[in-house]
């Protein structure tokens, strides 16, 4: 172990000043400069696009290029006198512990392998050739050879070793490689312009790397090549999934895409043909509705969801449903809808355009068929809207309570199903007395013992089951004698004993089954 050598200093911007102590293994993070354009290849990348009161506290990663990685092992062989393999060992220990992020950095054995000997770099290189040789377009030669490269490209960064291979591939070069020829492909061969799409989706795997995707024209360009190639389902299915790939963790990249109107995009197809084959269009809605952007501290995909819903896409996705189990979207229309249904409007809408027999239909046909994932993924929506006060007398008038405890004694074996019954019976107990008695009546007093008997160290299961019996018994004082006599008062404390996270859960259901000493 040692201090990090000067060289790797010397491969930051100039505009950024490090404390160097010779002495001294720490590094001195410089502060994020206040400057509303950060270069694309600084070496510490900062989000400065957004207000003030919408980012988080901002966050500096450490990072070296890899010709400054490739001097630190140099110097190990020639100052220190450390054979190859330890001089490359060496060096990623020693810059791992200075907290150095390494993604990206092609690891060589001095004397056994070089940088230009990886066959990632090697695609890379060749395509870029390709790339400049061309004015506007590629000869027919040409796109033959690519088809062979984005080939390869598709097989390192999508295997077992996909996401180390695809921040290799960043960082030297290959979202903007990819994007530049992209453009030139607009009008060319689909099933080159199919795998470079393919290829892209690999490749923007992390904030840094969709930014590169978005500075450099990538959302628009995306949607252009949807719209061109929007009757071709394979060109529309692995567009989409860069859509997903793209605005996954950014926030400033899903505005992108709403500023180009992808919702109307998104409408048409989904009301224009069948989209069985087109499966990433789901993955696109769901992702564009996920707040997931650690960096935001207010997102806007709220008012995002109600605008997919205005315009028609949860109607069009309830349509997805009603093919039932024979149809392939029908998991991913589910978690898409569910992402789209954020208020009591939308759930309504969504019960009144059949949302709700479809899902029961749905849920039925699972038990009947062994589908454990059709089940949870349909009674995880229903859980969502059943929120809606009129949308729970629609599910316990279709006789949902019964098709409920029915699909759970079939997947009694299931801690995720039994997890998301026991909360769609939550929400629909919720200040519902007359729901209550229903459930108990159905069998949830029972499903609850049972599954918190085979499941002890389900930890959400357990809480779910905690939630749900605080529901069935807080304005049902009749239901509090029939499950303590069942030996439910044990189940809960050790629940509580046993899991951090059913403590709170636990202590209400003990309290409101009327147990003075439900603090203990």
């Amino acid at each position: 172990m040692r201090t990090v050598p000067k060289s790797y200093y010397k491969h930051f911007s100039n505009s950024e000043q490090i404390d160097f102590q010779k002495q001294s293994s720490l590094i001195t993070l410089p502060q994020p400069r206040a400057h509303p354009f950060v270069p694309k290849d600084h070496p510490f990348f900062v989000r400065t696009d957004l207000t003030a009161h919408e980012m988080g506290p901002p966050k500096t990663v450490r990072t070296i290029s890899q010709e400054a990685f490739d001097e630190v092992v140099k110097e190990n062989m020639e100052d220190l006198g450390m054979e190859p393999t330890e001089a490359l060992q060496d060096a990623i220990q020693t810059l791992s512990l200075q907290g150095v992020d390494l993604s990206g950095i092609v690891k060589c054995v001095p004397g056994e392998s070089s940088l230009k000997d990886n066959p990632l770099i090697q695609s890379l290189e060749r395509l870029k050739q390709l790339d400049l040789n061309s004015k506007d377009k590629f000869s027919d030669e040409d796109l033959n050879e690519m088809m062979g490269l984005f080939d390869k490209l598709i097989e390192l960064c999508g295997g077992n070793e996909g996401s180390v291979n695809a921040a290799v591939a960043t960082k030297n070069g290959g979202v903007e490689l990819v994007c530049s020829i992209c453009y030139k492909m607009r009008c060319g061969s689909k099933r080159v312009l199919d795998s470079c799409l393919k290829t892209m989706a690999l490749l923007v795997h992390d904030v840094q790397s969709t930014e590169t995707f978005r500075t450099g024209g990538g959302p628009k360009l995306l949607v252009n090549i949807l719209i061109d190639g929007n009757e071709d389902p394979e060109i529309l299915n692995s567009g989409f999934a860069v859509v997903a790939a793209s605005a996954t963790g950014n926030e400033v990249v899903k505005e992108s895409y709403m500023e180009l109107k992808i919702d109307e995009l998104i409408l048409e197809i989904l009301s224009r043909q069948r989209n069985d084959s087109i499966q990433s269009l789901y993955d696109a809605i769901r992702v564009l509705l996920t707040p997931d952007d650690d960096q935001v501290v207010a997102s806007q995909v709220y008012g995002y969801a109600r605008r997919f819903a205005k315009i028609g896409i949860a109607r069009a996705l309830v349509h997805s449903l009603h093919a039932g189990l024979s149809s392939p979207s029908l998991i991913s229309a589910s978690i898409a809808l569910k992402a789209v249904a954020v208020n009591d409007e939308i759930c309504k809408s969504v019960a009144e355009n059949g949302g709700i027999d479809a899902l029961l239909r749905c849920i039925d046909d699972s038990g009947l068929q062994g589908n454990k994932t059709v089940a949870r993924i349909c009674c995880s929506l229903l859980s969502k809207l059943a929120g809606s006060d009129s949308n729970k007398s629609a599910i316990i008038e279709n006789g949902g309570m019964d098709k409920l405890i029915v699909v759970s004694a079939r997947f009694s074996d299931d801690a995720s199903v039994l997890q998301e019954v026991m909360s769609i019976i939550t929400v629909l107990s919720l200040r519902s007395p007359e729901n209550a008695a229903r459930a108990m009546e159905a069998g949830s007093g029972d499903l609850a013992i049972q599954a918190m008997l085979k499941f002890p160290n389900a930890q959400q299961l357990q809480r779910s089951s905690c939630f749900m019996i605080r529901n069935l018994v807080a304005r049902n004082p009749e239901n509090r004698k029939l499950l303590l006599s069942n030996g439910v008062e044990k189940l809960i404390r050790q629940a509580k004993e046993n899991h951090e996270i059913c403590k709170d859960a636990a202590t209400d259901a003990l309290r409101d089954l009327g147990l003075d000493d439900y603090n203990k």
